[in-house]
């Protein structure tokens, strides 16, 4: 029983959609106080954090969607505040191990597995703008200049991917990463709502012809579940 705080970008559709499995099985025995792995390492963890979960869940089903899987097991509804566990089972770092071993005979997630820090941060880059464009900013030439070591790096973005994207912060990223597709659209970007624009960007980065550095970006998948694309910010 697992669930990763990795984005679910780097985990194969094997390893997703078994994550998404014991997701509902932990808010099962949180929610109905069920005796069965309630002593869990895991369990025990998110015991007081059933609105992260929430959000979790939420991740898991972006990336899903984008994979072309069907979702047809919304949560119950937990009116909880969005808290996150204070402890890891693993550190970040040693996620990305472990997923490396686990994935070296079996097919990988849609991002590969970042080999260094310079990769790591690319992967997480347009998350981070999203966010806060000064922290994109920092992060960027704190990488370049080799001044922050992978295992510093790992959790601080794990921390990003889970904070609310504000709407300025979340447009700029989306123009960005529209940057990488435009050549591909008949037409211009969607400017109706950040839900239609995201989606298309997902579309076309998606296809054969698609860029794959933005194919490999956590934020094709995760923005998803803020912006409420194909319904993922209320699954």
């Amino acid at each position: 029983m697992r669930i990763w705080d990795l984005d679910p970008g780097f985990l194969n559709d094997r390893s997703l959609l078994g994550e998404h499995r014991e997701l509902h099985g932990i808010v099962s025995i949180l929610v109905n106080r069920k005796k069965g792995y309630s002593r869990h390492p895991e369990t025990l963890r998110w015991r007081d954090c059933l609105g992260g979960l929430a959000v979790r869940h939420r991740q898991l089903v972006a990336e899903m969607d984008l994979r072309g899987f069907q979702h047809r097991s919304p949560l119950p509804g937990l009116a909880q505040a969005m808290r996150w566990p204070a402890i890891w089972i693993d550190p970040p770092a040693g996620q990305y191990q472990i997923l490396g071993r686990k994935y070296l005979e079996r097919p990988p997630g849609r991002i590969p597995l970042p080999r260094n820090c310079q990769e790591l941060w690319a992967r997480h880059k347009y998350s981070v703008m999203a966010r806060d464009y000064n922290a994109y900013r920092r992060y960027g030439s704190e990488v370049a200049a080799g001044r922050i070591g992978f295992a510093r790096l790992a959790p601080e973005l794990i921390g990003w991917l889970r904070t609310p994207p504000p709407a300025g912060a979340l447009d700029n990223a989306l123009l960005h990463m529209w940057g990488y597709v435009s050549t591909l659209a008949a037409e211009k970007p969607p400017s109706h709502s950040q839900a239609r624009l995201l989606a298309e960007i997902r579309r076309l980065a998606m296809d054969p012809a698609g860029p794959a550095y933005l194919k490999h970006s956590t934020a094709l998948g995760e923005l998803a579940c803020w912006c409420g694309v194909n319904g993922s910010a209320d699954s």
